[in-house]
């Protein structure tokens, strides 16, 4: 087993190798996209309270070769209970589009514009396992990174047409 898993990383590593040295070229890497590289000051620990004053822990790590964001939010539920949900968020052209993948089930999919400084606003661009339209999803956020340490988060919730909004506040923990 110890000797096929070394076999399996020696292929591996030698083919790796070799598409960088120039023999299968490595795609080349997209220019630097300043709104990503924004959300990359994020990666951390972040604590937090939502509007009702319970606790939330959101942390941030650089995954797939520094290519793609994980944000892993964990608000305290009504019952005291953690319902964490993830968000990816990865360059796209000039913008960063993200992926909430949500407690509710669905996976709503938001884009934002090139922000190379203030608020970076996400907005709603399609989602998956989501049964109408009108079904309840998350549909916008804003992101708002200060200087000081401090991180906040403007989560827009829609259902039937009808929107509501909470914001969350962090500082960073580590």
């Amino acid at each position: 087993m110890k000797r096929t898993l070394f076999a399996l990383a020696a292929v591996t590593l030698v083919g790796v190798s070799a598409a960088r040295a120039g023999g299968d070229a490595m795609p080349p890497r997209m220019p630097v996209n300043a709104t990503f590289q924004r959300l990359k000051s994020l990666v951390g620990e972040w604590k937090g309270a939502a509007p009702d004053g319970k606790p939330v822990l959101v942390s941030y790590s650089l995954v797939s070769d520094g290519s793609a964001l994980m944000e892993r939010l964990r608000p305290t539920g009504a019952n005291g209970e953690v319902e964490e949900m993830i968000s990816m968020y990865a360059p796209d052209g000039d913008g960063v589009i993200m992926t909430h993948y949500c407690s509710m089930h669905n996976q709503p999919r938001m884009r934002a514009a090139a922000a190379e400084s203030g608020p970076v606003a996400f907005r709603y661009v399609d989602a998956t396992n989501l049964g109408t339209p009108d079904a309840a999803h998350m549909d916008h956020v804003t992101l708002t990174i200060g200087d000081d340490g401090r991180l906040s988060q403007a989560w827009t919730f829609k259902a039937a047409g009808k929107e509501q909004s909470e914001t969350f506040t962090y500082t960073r923990a580590k």
